[in-house]
């Protein structure tokens, strides 16, 4: 008897657990499931190399679902492989083996089988989350960037929705693939030709995707995914310097179709319909001659490699001396100068991350000589990946590198990280280690005009500290927001000793610096300057020193300022209410962006205690271009000027 009627006997056996877990649970995708069951068999049965019991062996091949809602049938494949379950291979609450019979917890709140891949919840076969549809090719991407790096015969596939190619990260990603000539990831098209509420577009019909591929530079192959030969001929081809693009025209609801009637998406059979279900997989299967088929003999797991690229303990690291690091990168006339933009001593910071911690990896937008990532990429050009204009892409890879074990700088504008909110809020599902630095914050950019200033980021990123993370002490993301060179130097060295995301503003200008060359710098902290004061100035970033200027006008009217900075979120919040009852008890707070961030978080530290007034200098109006940062600041109503008599007044405000 054939491979091929194995092949289709199997797919009908983890057909049936894919309907029999989605009805039990009372939700799920059954019919896109049923689309892939020959797909998946073909992958985790018969070519990829990959052992089960280990599934964090670098020398896997892995699989990507980008078409997440389909994870059933991945699941059930896993399961009946007696597939090893975790948050890491040391062990842990949810270690053990997965069984057919575990599938009946699909989406069960103590389950480790989400409702769409979730590794970071005890399902390590996969290495991101997925479900936000149009991700996965640019996390299979960073994966294959970084077998490359590490010298591994691994091969990365992903599985894609044709609904989804209709997302333009998709074609970000086909794009990137070919540029870096990864032909190490395959891309396989599940191409049911149905969406949630409707067909799919012809513009995403198999044909075209096809010919789409193939004017992006890929090598395409169309089949019939429920064709096990024609599969197998497909996942074969090799010895091309192209990236392979597996085109399967599929059925939803495959086995079941006729009681899978119409689009039928995103809805489980009753379960008093299963064994209806049941039986018409079996007819299917016997018209295939499956009946009686021998069971698939799986390939021989991968053997245990040397670890791949050294890893360092980023935390351990010693670094260079503040002063000391800048002449290294060139900066030593800026430095005695004492005017130096954030921006470029993060390049220079980024730099010496390089060089001391093998690991750490920067990819940029096309704008490196603006973000100052090219002081990386001159001296670790093996390590620099140009991504283009293409965000979305650039932050879901590197979630692949991560995934990986790399230390992944992610930088662009800060204006245009925003564009990839939904790929940054993925990355923090997966416990990404993914650093974010968005330069050209805030308002201060002045010339460039609203298009190109970040005004939003900052509560964005500040609801992610809110969160814990897997430690409950830790948020998802810290955030880091420099006002001078020492501080964006020591909050780099930071972010590259935490384990987890981060996100950090830079600025366009050139500013003094206001900390000591040795100051010290940590997670949460915050800096105080002129302390005891009659009224608290808060700020951060550039804002510190235009909240310096409005501190001087005070002055002159016999009002005494102090001046904290939060460099850091979460922050301390005990110590910053002790400084704050230290300053009179009252804080104006000052940003260069719109409300939500620092004012609202001040103000909510503010509340625990009730013995502190605040109020918030934000930017109330839509910036536009002006001339000089000063212009800007007036014009939205945070100038140093208008700082001052805000201060002033809620200094005359009435304690009720």
């Amino acid at each position: 008897m054939s491979v091929s009627a194995s092949v289709h006997a199997k797919a009908i056996e983890l057909g049936k657990l894919a309907v029999q877990m989605t009805s039990r649970a009372g939700s799920g995708h059954p019919s896109s499931a049923l689309s892939l069951a020959h797909i998946v068999t073909c992958l985790m049965y018969r070519h990829m190399r990959y052992d089960p019991k280990d599934p964090w062996n670098p020398a896997n091949d892995r699989l990507v679902l980008s078409e997440g809602h389909a994870v059933p049938i991945v699941y059930a494949a896993y399961a009946d492989l007696g597939g090893h379950v975790g948050c890491s291979p040391g062990g842990c609450a949810c270690a053990g083996t997965l069984k057919p019979a575990d599938l009946d917890q699909l989406r069960a709140r103590d389950s480790v089988l989400d409702g769409h891949p979730n590794p970071a919840e005890g399902f390590p076969f996969f290495d991101a989350a997925t479900g936000s549809l149009g991700m996965g090719l640019s996390v299979g991407a960073g994966l294959a960037l970084a077998a490359r790096r590490d010298g591994l015969d691994r091969r990365i596939y992903v599985i894609v929705g044709d609904g989804e190619s209709r997302e333009g990260q998709i074609w970000e990603a086909a794009d990137f693939i070919v540029d870096h000539k990864l032909n190490n990831l395959s891309a396989i098209f599940n191409c049911n030709n149905q969406g949630q509420a409707a067909d799919v577009s012809g513009q995403q019909s198999a044909e075209r995707l096809a010919r789409k591929l193939e004017a992006f530079g890929w090598n395409v192959a169309s089949i019939d995914g429920h064709n096990p030969e024609q599969i197998a001929a497909a996942l074969e081809k090799t010895g091309d310097a192209r990236p392979l693009a597996i085109v399967a025209k599929t059925v939803k609801g495959w086995g079941v179709q006729p009681f899978l009637k119409g689009n039928w998406h995103g809805k489980p059979l009753p379960e008093k319909e299963l064994s209806t279900a049941f039986a018409s997989l079996d007819a299917a299967g016997a018209a295939l001659g499956a009946t009686g088929a021998p069971a698939l003999q799986r390939p021989s797991a991968p053997a245990q490699p040397a670890r791949p690229a050294a890893r360092v303990a980023a935390g351990d690291v010693a670094w260079p001396p503040f002063g000391d690091a800048m002449k290294t990168c060139g900066l030593g006339d800026a430095l005695a100068r004492n005017a130096l933009a954030t921006r470029k001593v993060y390049g220079a910071a980024l730099k010496i991350a390089g060089d001391l911690i093998p690991q750490v990896v920067c990819l940029d937008a096309d704008v490196s000589n603006s973000t100052f990532a090219e002081i990386f990429g001159k001296a670790h050009p093996d390590r620099f990946f140009e991504c283009k204009i293409a965000e979305q892409n650039m932050v879901s890879a590197a979630a692949g590198l991560s995934a990986a074990g790399y230390i992944p700088f992610v930088n662009s504008f800060a204006k245009f990280i925003s564009r990839a909110y939904d790929q940054v809020e993925l990355a923090s599902i997966s416990r990404a280690n993914i650093k974010l630095v968005g330069s050209h914050a805030g308002i201060s950019l002045a010339a460039d005009g609203p298009s190109q200033m970040a005004l939003l980021d900052v509560a964005f990123f500040r609801a992610f500290t809110a969160v814990p993370g897997d430690d409950r002490v830790s948020p998802l993301c810290w955030f880091f927001n420099p006002s001078d060179a020492v501080a964006a130097y020591h909050c780099t060295r930071l972010m590259t000793a935490i384990r987890g995301m981060c996100y950090m503003r830079t600025y366009r200008p050139e500013v003094p610096l206001l900390y000591s060359p040795d100051a010290t710098f940590e997670p949460g902290g915050f800096g105080v300057f002129n302390p005891g004061g009659d009224i608290a100035l808060v700020a951060a970033g550039y804002m510190v020193h235009v909240a310096k200027q409005a501190a001087e006008l005070l002055g002159k009217q016999g009002i005494r300022a102090t001046i904290i900075d939060l460099y850091s979120l979460p922050v301390a919040a005990e110590k910053l209410l002790d400084a704050l009852r230290r300053s009179g008890g009252c804080a104006l707070v000052a940003e260069d962006n719109y409300g939500g961030g620092l004012s609202s978080l001040v103000a909510e530290v503010a509340a625990v205690d009730g013995g502190v007034r605040t109020a918030g200098a934000i930017c109330r109006r839509i910036p536009k271009s002006t001339r000089t940062a000063e212009e800007i600041l007036d014009y939205c109503g945070v100038g140093a000027v208008q700082i001052a008599d805000q201060a002033l007044s809620l200094l005359r405000r009435p304690v009720s």
